[in-house]
């Protein structure tokens, strides 16, 4: 019996991970495969490294302290001063070149602009409705202003996910690792496995 569980166990940690596993990290399921000894599920370890560069965030949950994934590094055109400056701008069609491939369909009737988001003067900078300036690896404070729900979630971890660990020190998902930040909205579309209706 002890041996039927324990391969059921193994299927079903397969089946999962298979399924879950991160391209860029050796997953679960490649170790096992690469298991010369029977496997011991006693002897999976419990944490991995993040791999990916991570900041301590700015608010707590229920268990403490946690860390987001870094954000300005992923950024095409950071830092914003670097172009944004009292210079005059010579180029014809300046915005459109430099900005042209951000769509801004956020929020309700899509009325939002940029200055709602970004800060009006220092641009290497987000700002919230109070005025308060926002780095932009912690854009979920901002994102949290008007999604006060799904900050609460995220906070809570029904919303968005960890990165790479189950246990361990907590880091998870900043708001824009899934959402563009200018149409976060995700295209609706049909399940995989959707049927067409018999009636």
């Amino acid at each position: 019996m002890k041996k039927l569980l324990g391969s059921l166990f193994l299927l079903i940690a397969l089946t999962a991970t298979s399924v879950i596993s991160i391209a860029s990290e050796s997953s679960f399921l490649d170790e096992v495969k690469e298991a010369e000894n029977h496997f011991d599920s006693r002897s999976v370890p419990l944490m991995r490294e993040v791999t990916e560069e991570s900041v301590l965030a700015d608010e707590m949950y229920q268990g403490g302290s946690f860390r987001v994934l870094e954000r300005k590094k992923k950024i095409g055109r950071y830092k914003c001063s670097s172009c944004h400056t009292d210079k005059p701008v010579l180029a014809r069609n300046g915005l459109e070149l430099t900005h042209g491939d951000v769509v801004l369909e956020h929020g309700q009737n899509n009325k939002l602009s940029c200055i709602d988001c970004h800060h009006d003067e220092e641009r290497d900078f987000l700002e919230d409705k109070k005025g308060s300036k926002i780095d932009y690896n912690h854009s979920y404070k901002l994102c949290g202003q008007c999604h006060f729900r799904q900050k609460s979630d995220w906070l809570g971890g029904a919303h968005g996910k960890r990165a790479t660990n189950w246990a361990g020190e907590r880091v998870i998902f900043n708001c824009t690792s899934c959402h563009n930040p200018h149409s976060p909205r995700f295209t609706k579309r049909f399940p995989a496995t959707y049927s067409v209706p018999l009636d």
